[in-house]
């Protein structure tokens, strides 16, 4: 969900309409909300065209929205399993 709210804090800011991103990414403005809403999740490849839309750093936008898979993904499980698998994550990363 902080993919969405960030991108509706960043539309918000530069006086954007959700109809223009949702030109802009080729789909419904319905979708774009459920994306907004955290209950649809946006494709990779529709970074670059909404960092573009939104003004602000594409690699900053999709550090964003991949934290985002992250946290959907170990969102359920235990607190200490959580940090466990980050770290895990972290450290196969730098291997």
């Amino acid at each position: 969900m902080v993919f969405g709210k960030k991108i509706k804090e960043f539309r918000e800011e530069r006086g954007l309409l959700q109809r223009q991103l949702s030109a802009a990414l080729e789909i419904d403005t319905p979708m774009y909300s459920k994306i907004e809403r955290g209950e649809r999740k946006a494709k990779r490849s529709q970074i670059p065209i909404l960092a573009k839309l939104l003004e602000v750093n594409e690699k900053d936008l999709l550090t964003i929205w991949l934290a985002d898979k992250v946290l959907d993904a170990v969102e359920n499980d235990e607190d200490e399993i959580k940090i466990e698998a980050i770290i895990y994550a972290q450290n196969e990363i730098n291997a």
